[in-house]
């Protein structure tokens, strides 16, 4: 049985950078890590261009944060939200928090957050710049969320061939996979996920068009698969191996 995540949540959405379409697969991901205990979302409401959004807010209990453009050409939404998050932030109630957007602008905040001891979830698109990616403990781009939602619409999976060109994504794996490992270079799949996250906050199976890591794994076949039997037998766990290790 999945155990429930207690974690409190802080998710602060940037209207003007993000879709409505997202909202449903945004709130199913962020139930992964913890409980959404604020909801906001900031932006100028009295403006048409966040018509599509005031739709959905009240269906899924998120607060409308009003921020005026006092001044043409700058963002003051990005300023209200480093604020909220800062006051959030020394109220010690929440354990991390989600903040979402494709604007470098929160790059300072993702680390100022993360200084004081929380997790640092990202929410954005694959235009998003670098150094916001890299300052979250994890980033989800967004595109995958709109797929989740489309049953119709198939997630492409990249081929064997592809992954194996993918240079910097084997380089990845296999360097986690060996930091994870033991003396005969079998790795717990869990542990190796863990340590491809500490190494890369944006890498996502989902973004090769996988589900999980064990999958994306075996499609590139580089790796050996062991299943085994744990304890009083009643679970089991998944270890991998590079097969350049092999024999």
């Amino acid at each position: 049985m999945a155990v429930e995540k207690t974690e409190r949540l802080a998710v602060l959405i940037d209207a003007d950078n993000t879709q409505p379409a997202i909202i449903e697969g945004l709130l199913a991901e962020v139930a992964k890590y913890g409980t959404a205990n604020v909801k906001r979302i900031y932006g100028d409401w009295t403006t048409t261009a966040l018509r599509g959004w005031k739709e959905v807010l009240l269906e899924f209990s998120i607060q409308p944060i009003q921020q005026f453009g006092y001044t043409k050409g700058k963002n003051a939404t990005d300023s209200a939200m480093i604020i909220d998050a800062m006051d959030l932030l020394y109220t010690g109630k929440f354990q991390g928090f989600c903040i979402v957007s494709s604007d470098s602008d929160f790059t300072k905040l993702a680390s100022r957050i993360r200084e004081s001891g929380l997790t640092v979830y990202g929410f954005g698109e694959k235009k998003t710049p670098g150094p916001f990616v890299s300052a979250c403990d994890k980033f989800i781009y967004t595109e995958v969320l709109r797929l989740k939602l489309n049953e119709n619409e198939p997630i492409a999976r990249k081929s064997m061939a592809e992954l194996k060109q993918d240079t910097r994504l084997v380089r990845l794996l296999r360097n986690a996979v060996e930091a994870s490992s033991d003396e005969s270079g079998w790795a717990h799949l869990a542990t190796t996920g863990g340590n491809i996250a500490k190494q890369s906050p944006e890498f996502d199976p989902r973004n090769y068009g996988y589900i999980r890591l064990g999958e994306l794994l075996e499609a590139t076949k580089l790796f050996d698969f062991d299943e085994r039997v744990l304890g009083n037998g009643q679970s089991r766990a998944i270890y991998v191996r590079d097969k350049r290790k092999k024999g």
